[in-house]
């Protein structure tokens, strides 16, 4: 399949318009989501755009950038469309993808198709489609920083535009620290200038000291000025907050130095390659470029190293890690490309036949098991999106098993592109057949009536951000920072996260608490694992004893 390379940048537009786009609004709004969601309504129905608040209560864990944008979309296209909060989070990491492709070219001097493949493969990694179709801090946080780093790195290796440059650099590593605080600056950017310093060397810079400060001072200044902000203007509240976080990275999430040494798993669908081209001793031989190879191999295991040392450890951490891994796993791609026709030795041709094998015969599967578990629940349009998934998957099976056969790796490639691209399309609609919850129940429209009958309507605590989130607005809160402000009226409704009705009544022991009805907000049936309870929100009718 030959791409002229001028087309590059509109086909990775393309790719990414099909992987982070369509159906934004299939999945619900998870514990994350529903977070900046709370802040970014907030925003928009109380002007609370510095002073960041969930339900009335300072929400200061985070930087407000990412909620700005998903507050800005939803101005536009409404506050109660998912999709529409999302849409940032899909926007910013197709703009990673494109800085991928140009910091490779431009930047690492790879080839045009190389660099084209490190993207490709990025826009294909588990977590970046993750982490692109949810409404998150990590994806502005990364994404912004890579596009700091491609500055920086031109910084330090060409002469012209050194102002530009560091101008532009501070500016995107500032803005991603006001995406997620240090995050990105410990995890991708550190890894990187380490890196940077053990191939490339770092030079002199005497005559680059007053750009250099200017990027410092920059990134300093648009780092700093929010939590300067909240400090001063809130301080208790910024200090609890700030010792909040500090204790969970250090007690919560514990897991052991090597619970990331599995990292490569979560590029997903390019497991097997994003393996091999770790293994230095054999690819250091077969690469068209060792030192671009050792740079982007040392910046992967640089990241893994320095995200290991921090105590608290999830998986989703690893998205920075994906970045620079994508990078190196185009090198092994481009020497396949390039030789795997030539190959003598069978045993470099197993891990090749049975990487792409394995997705050709998952295509084909991939009807028969959807059918098998969800053909009851389908429902008239569930049944097209199927037809168009099962023709699609099929066609790319088929090709996938001819350019084996012709040992055509490039086509192979591309097919698996494809296959990912059907799959979101396609394949995400179907989703909705694990939606089997018949309990299900919007509360948001229980408020209202509520309010309608003219007794004011409290929540208990901001304790689930779901809960919160599906109340549709903002409501008075009578437990707040473990202290009781008790309604000063005789009778009111008061909603309760389920669970925690004993704990209530054991707390409102001068009153008489009758339950009206609960509202189940998880769309999931009671034995999915994402079922949770958080999501159910009971309202009782409460009155003095």
């Amino acid at each position: 399949m030959k791409i002229h390379q001028r087309y590059y940048p509109f086909i990775l537009i393309a790719v990414c318009l099909f992987l982070f786009f369509p159906h934004l609004d299939v999945l619900y709004a998870n514990i994350m989501e529903a977070r900046n969601f709370n802040t970014a309504r907030e925003m928009l129905h109380y002007d609370n755009w510095v002073f960041t608040t969930m339900n009335g209560e300072a929400r200061y864990e985070k930087p407000p950038l990412p909620t700005w944008l998903s507050a800005f979309s939803a101005a536009i296209f409404g506050i109660t469309k998912l999709w529409a909060l999302r849409l940032p989070s899909a926007i910013i990491t197709t703009l990673m993808v494109l800085f991928s492709y140009v910091f490779s070219n431009k930047c690492l001097k790879l080839i045009p198709k190389q660099a084209f493949y490190a993207s490709l493969i990025l826009a294909t990694s588990f977590y970046v489609l993750f982490a692109g179709r949810n409404g998150t801090w990590d994806i502005f946080a990364h994404s912004f920083m890579l596009a700091g780093i491609y500055f920086l790195f031109q910084f330090f290796a060409e002469i012209r535009g050194v102002y530009r440059n560091a101008i532009l650099a501070g500016l995107f590593i500032g803005m991603s620290f006001m995406s997620k605080g240090p995050v990105s600056h410990f995890a991708l950017l550190l890894p990187f200038l380490i890196a940077y310093t053990w191939v490339y060397k770092i030079r002199s810079y005497k005559n680059r000291i007053l750009p250099l400060s200017l990027l410092l001072l920059i990134a300093l200044a648009l780092s700093s000025w929010w939590a300067l902000t909240i400090y001063f203007g809130d301080v208790d509240t910024a200090s609890s907050i700030a010792d909040k976080e500090a204790a969970a990275w250090a007690n919560h999430n514990t897991r052991s130095f090597f619970y990331y040494w599995s990292f490569f798993t979560q590029s997903g669908i390019w497991t097997i390659p994003a393996f091999i081209s770790l293994l230095y001793p054999y690819l250091k031989t077969r690469v068209s470029d060792l030192k671009t190879y050792r740079f982007t191999l040392i910046w992967t295991l640089a990241a893994v190293i320095l995200l290991s040392v921090i105590p608290e450890k999830k998986s989703r951490y690893l998205l920075p890690v994906l970045i620079p891994l994508a990078l190196n796993t185009s090198y092994y791609i481009e020497y396949l490309v390039r030789k795997f026709s030539e190959l003598r030795d069978k045993r470099e041709t197993y891990p090749v036949y049975f990487n792409f094998g394995v997705v050709a015969f998952v295509a084909i599967l991939a009807g028969p098991i959807v059918l098998y578990f969800f053909a009851d629940t389908f429902t008239g349009s569930m049944w097209v999106w199927f037809t168009f998934l099962k023709i699609s998957v099929v066609f790319i099976a088929v090709l996938i098993f001819r350019s084996l056969k012709s040992k055509n790796i490039e086509n192979a490639f591309y097919a698996v592109i494809i296959f990912s691209c059907a799959l979101i399309t396609f394949g995400f609609p179907l989703v909705k057949a694990t939606y089997t919850n018949e309990d299900y129940a919007m509360l948001a429209p229980k408020i209202e009536s509520l309010k309608a009958d003219g007794k004011p309507v409290f929540l208990f605590e901001n304790g689930s951000p779901e809960l919160i989130w599906d109340l549709g607005q903002r409501l008075p809160v009578i437990k707040t920072s473990g202290s009781l402000v008790l309604p000063e009226v005789s009778t009111f409704y008061l909603i309760i996260e389920k669970g925690q009705e004993q704990l209530v009544k054991g707390e409102l022991k001068a009153f008489n608490l009758t339950l009206d009805q609960c509202f189940d907000g998880n769309i999931t049936s009671k034995k999915d694992r994402n079922y949770k309870t958080r999501r159910i929100g009971c309202i009782y009718s409460v009155t003095v004893k």
